[in-house]
């Protein structure tokens, strides 16, 4: 997918350990390489979200390295047991948001009025969950996905393709779960209706070709 040397040689560097006595704070050698090597599982996982997050691939990388920088050097605030999963997720969202902060930009922007406008549609014979639970997403849903506001395409992927709890993707995004609960449903309802409005101007293009075949 791309280079991650960068990230490797931040390992490195989180890692080593400093002149001087032995701090409590600081990951041990071999326990450090265990968690690279669980941390540096969940890369492409990491790597779709901030696509989803920056819209540029190389905006993208940078945010996926500065996510692993920084886990790498908290390695130690880490609990074993809990999801290792969940909390990369939370360091790259808040570095995500802060870097939006720094350049100006409010970190999420919710037009709920379009929302609840495509929204509106009629029911669907496949939920926007079941959709999303496929292991490849096709070229609509792709973009469909991607028109959505930033808070609720950030809800649907968690949820959907990335499978956090509702109490996990609480912490990622710093919202009460009750908000978590009504992102996921509303963003799943405006992902349908924007999925079959694509889907069906495409099938009506299609006719057309064949009657003036």
């Amino acid at each position: 997918m791309f280079s991650f040397l960068g990230v490797l040689r931040f390992r490195e560097m989180a890692f080593r350990r400093p002149p001087g006595p032995p701090s409590g704070d600081i990951v041990d050698e071999n326990g450090g390489r265990e968690f690279a090597g669980a941390a540096l599982s969940h890369i492409d996982s990491l790597y779709g979200t901030a696509l989803r997050l920056t819209r540029r691939a190389a905006d993208a990388e940078d945010l996926v390295q500065d996510t692993y920088l920084k886990a790498f050097r908290a390695a130690h605030q880490f609990v074993p047991g809990t999801n290792l999963k969940a909390w990369l997720f939370t360091i790259l969202h808040n570095t995500f948001r802060n870097t939006r902060r720094h350049d100006g930009r409010n970190p999420v922007d919710v037009d709920s009025e379009a929302v609840e406008r495509a929204a509106g549609g009629g029911p669907a014979s496949e939920s926007p969950e079941q959709i999303l639970s496929r292991a490849t997403l096709d070229v609509d849903l792709q973009a469909a996905l991607d028109d959505l506001p930033e808070a609720f395409r950030q809800a649907v992927w968690l949820r959907d393709v990335e499978e956090l709890t509702y109490a996990e993707m609480a912490d990622v995004l710093s919202v009460p779960i009750g908000t978590v609960m009504s992102r996921i449903s509303r963003g799943r309802r405006a992902l349908y209706a924007g999925l079959q409005a694509r889907r069906g101007k495409a099938g009506t293009g299609m006719e057309m070709a064949r009657k003036h075949g």
